[in-house]
């Protein structure tokens, strides 16, 4: 039986009164990115083989992927590629249905190459990564639980999620969405997908520390880099110069390591547009939240939920859900500066009857009004009535994770 649901507004400032503020985001091509997006393409691909091959998904999870880096040497005008990058694919999947072997560790490589396929524009994913199937048989118990007829909770874990996004937030993911756009991208093609945006705000000023992988066949000198990558923080600077609201100052730096003192080694160059290549490695659930951002004054789970299964995990299913009712609690109730949602699952129980659901709005005046609270109310029981068709999104890969 589901717990009332609480709501508390908070006594404390919200993130968005706070005077200093940090927010990160990893792009595309960031290791623990490709990790996030590489493992949930894979859960996608075995919820379709599943469903074709009996008409329901059933049981996986593999949100334990590790990525290896490789080992690279970039030069100006174009380097060479030692090593392969390595990535594991990890945790539990059904292998059987009916009789019937399921292909998971084909399935599993399969979904990785067509999703580096498509984004990381120098990665050959036949010549630059090898692939390692870790992906065992899951226990009986948990398995059992597809076979059910109702959406069942197969862990006892909390989730939490918030809106609005503040400045901060919107303006990082606009800096890593606007480098990694389709339009950037034919205009630079020198600037990889590895991009790493910090956002830190002091009271109304907002510097972006940006790390952009920087593809050596494009730059022949060091001279070339260094007018390249100022051209880049000039055309990121004035596109975000008219959507930084009421910041009163903005400042953007690019690859604040390199050193022309250096040579070669004191430029971020890289031969594929990602640091895997040679430098670093990557794992599930070290990055983005599902929102897309680390935003470190907020509330935040150690749930990863890219690669659990839709159907039954509630790291993945209450993390994208209490997103999406901060959201519309935000949007419908006059009042509401800022609003976290938290929601906690006992495992067994019915996916629709949570243990507790907790909703701490940020009001004007620091009161709410019994109006506000049965709106609050209506809302979230909506959404819950709602859930069946909320999981079809995630089996359909509509929502978004990564």
């Amino acid at each position: 039986m589901m717990q009332a649901i609480t709501i508390q507004p908070q006594p404390a400032r919200g993130a968005i009164q706070r005077r200093v503020e940090y927010v990160e985001r990893k792009g595309i091509g960031h290791p623990d990115t490709i990790c996030d997006c590489v493992m949930e393409a894979t859960s996608i691909a075995l919820c379709r083989a599943y469903r074709e091959a009996c008409g329901r998904v059933l049981h996986h999870n593999v949100d334990k992927g590790l990525l290896v880096a490789g080992q690279s040497s970039p030069r100006p005008g174009g380097g060479r590629i030692d090593a392969p990058m390595r990535l594991i694919f990890s945790d539990r999947a059904t292998t059987e249905v009916g009789g019937k072997r399921v292909p998971v560790g084909e399935i599993a490589e399969s979904a990785a190459k067509d999703w580096l396929r498509r984004h990381l524009r120098f990665v050959d994913p036949d010549r630059h990564v090898v692939y390692q199937n870790e992906i065992r048989p899951g226990s009986p118990e948990l398995v059992d639980l597809f076979a059910r007829q109702e959406l069942t909770a197969n862990d006892t874990s909390a989730a939490v999620g918030y809106a609005p996004l503040t400045e901060t937030e919107r303006l990082v993911l606009e800096a890593e969405r606007f480098l990694n756009s389709p339009q950037f991208k034919q205009r630079r093609p020198e600037v990889g997908e590895d991009i790493k945006v910090m956002g830190v705000r002091q009271d109304r000023h907002l510097s972006l520390t940006v790390a952009a992988a920087i593809v050596d066949r494009f730059c022949a000198t060091q001279r070339v880099y260094f007018d390249f990558k100022e051209a880049v923080r000039q055309e990121l600077y004035s596109h975000l110069e008219g959507k930084h609201g009421s910041f009163d100052s903005l400042d953007v730096a690019i690859n604040t390591l390199d050193d022309p003192a250096r040579g070669d080694s004191g430029m971020y160059l890289t031969v594929l547009g990602t640091s895997a290549e040679g430098a670093d490695g990557g794992e599930v659930g070290r990055g983005n939240r599902v929102n897309g951002l680390i935003s470190f004054h907020r509330p935040m789970t150690t749930e990863a939920a890219a690669g659990k299964n839709p159907v039954a995990h509630v790291g993945k299913i209450y993390n994208l859900l209490s997103h999406q009712i901060a959201q519309r609690i935000h949007a419908e109730v006059d009042g509401i500066l800022e609003v976290t949602v938290w929601i906690c699952s006992q495992i067994g129980s019915l996916l629709g009857k949570p243990l507790s659901i907790a909703i701490e709005p940020l009001v004007a005046g620091g009161a709410i009004d019994a109006g506000s609270e049965s709106k609050i109310r209506t809302i979230v029981e909506n959404e819950l009535t709602c859930l069946p068709a909320f999981v079809e999104r995630l089996i359909r890969g509509e929502l978004p994770v990564c």
